[in-house]
């Protein structure tokens, strides 16, 4: 066991366990699908990983927003954290499926290549009704979704309510469930995908660049079109979508109560909510038992959260990103269980050095860059307004 000397180790050691457990969903049903029917029967396994991943961004995004406390500076980071691997990912995809590797998603060649583009670049198509390029890629939309929400309530200072905004989704998505079990924006509404993904990259791009009233306006109508991209375009349904949004907030509660900002019964209420609702909304038992077990991991691994975790478990936390966006890409091009995992972490490992660190700290330093700017504007704007001889 090693020493943690981050107080958000036990976040890494969540991620590392997540990771390879969506990877071992789709490789089992791979490599074995006689055995691994049985266990997706009771528990899917997969869901499980990615509602973790779901609870630590709820965790740790709005609270890495609210530390750097500027919306241009969120989006950068969270550009330069994401799409150098996304990019790398994609063209690697295109190169094993052209080789005959690699399947893309089915029904992606019928549909225009820029809203594809588009769709996937934005990490949205889930929500657009346009396949994926890699079929993971569906969670990140879910990411994005919660990026815009986040980002628009931020805007207005109505961050630190997370358990009020976690219960009414929760409890929307079950009526919702029923009246809306499939996406409004589907395969047939490609110019309504297109307008969407355009108004996305456009309300990031004034939040990004405006000041003032127009920031805030950008920042507020992206809210609301992630919200409104939740309800109308989940493939899974607007409960199954809702409920998703819902458990993310739930994350943000966790944070604000082990911060003092929140009672812990509000975020314990949250949580519960959210539970009882992804219950009635779901669709299959299995996806019921893995939210359930998802929370109650989460719960676990945060009340462990001072104490150490191994190096390893830690490292494929922090890798977690590259291995789960990868792993589909070896499914053909191994021959077995072990190989495939061998192999993953090879890749993930080379993937993360390669290009997600190095995409990192060009963010944090063009973040740096921008805040030393901005302070030395502030400081002559000061001086400006000395008198003479000050």
């Amino acid at each position: 066991m090693a020493s943690n000397r981050s107080r958000l180790a036990w976040l890494d050691a969540l991620r590392g366990v997540a990771a390879p457990a969506v990877a071992l969903h789709h490789s089992a049903w791979t490599f074995v699908p006689a055995v691994w029917a049985e266990v997706d029967r009771r528990v899917d396994v997969g869901t499980w990983g990615v509602f973790v991943f779901f609870l630590v961004s709820g965790y740790i995004i709005p609270a890495s927003l609210e530390r750097r406390g500027d919306l241009r500076a969120f989006w950068t980071g969270r550009a330069f954290r994401l799409l150098p691997l996304l990019l790398a990912a994609l063209a690697l995809a295109l190169l094993l499926a052209y080789a005959g590797v690699f399947e893309t998603s089915p029904g992606l060649d019928n549909r225009p290549p820029p809203l594809v583009a588009l769709a996937n670049l934005t990490m949205l198509q889930e929500l657009l009704g346009v396949p994926s390029v890699i079929g993971v890629m569906w969670t990140l939309s879910y990411e994005m979704a919660f990026y815009l929400m986040t980002a628009g309530l931020f805007a207005v200072r109505q961050a630190h309510r997370p358990a009020p905004i976690a219960v009414v989704l929760a409890v929307a998505a079950v009526p919702l469930g029923l009246l809306m079990p499939h996406a409004t924006i589907n395969g047939g509404a490609d110019p309504a995908a297109a307008i969407l993904g355009v108004a996305v990259v456009l309300v990031i791009a004034v939040t990004m660049l405006a000041n003032g009233r127009l920031r805030t306006a950008a920042a507020v109508i992206g809210g609301l079109l992630g919200l409104a991209l939740v309800v109308l375009g989940s493939r899974i349904g607007a409960g199954q979508g809702l409920v998703i949004a819902a458990m993310m907030f739930a994350g943000t509660a966790v944070h604000r109560a082990e911060r003092g900002m929140l009672r812990w019964r509000w975020a314990v209420a949250a949580l519960l909510t959210v539970l009882a609702c992804g219950v009635l909304v779901a669709r299959e038992p299995a996806w019921a038992s893995a939210v359930l077990l998802a929370a109650g991991f989460f719960v676990l691994v945060f009340a462990l959260r001072r104490r150490s975790f191994p190096r390893w478990l830690a490292y494929l936390g922090v890798i977690s990103f590259s291995l789960y966006l990868l792993h589909p890409l070896l499914l053909r091009a191994v021959p077995n269980l072990p190989v495939f995992f061998l192999a993953l972490l090879v890749l993930g490992h080379v993937a993360y050095r390669l290009v997600e660190s190095p995409g990192q700290r060009l963010g944090r330093r063009l973040n740096t860059r921008r805040g030393a700017a901005a302070g030395s504007e502030a400081v002559r704007g000061e001086r400006g307004r000395l008198p003479d001889g000050a």
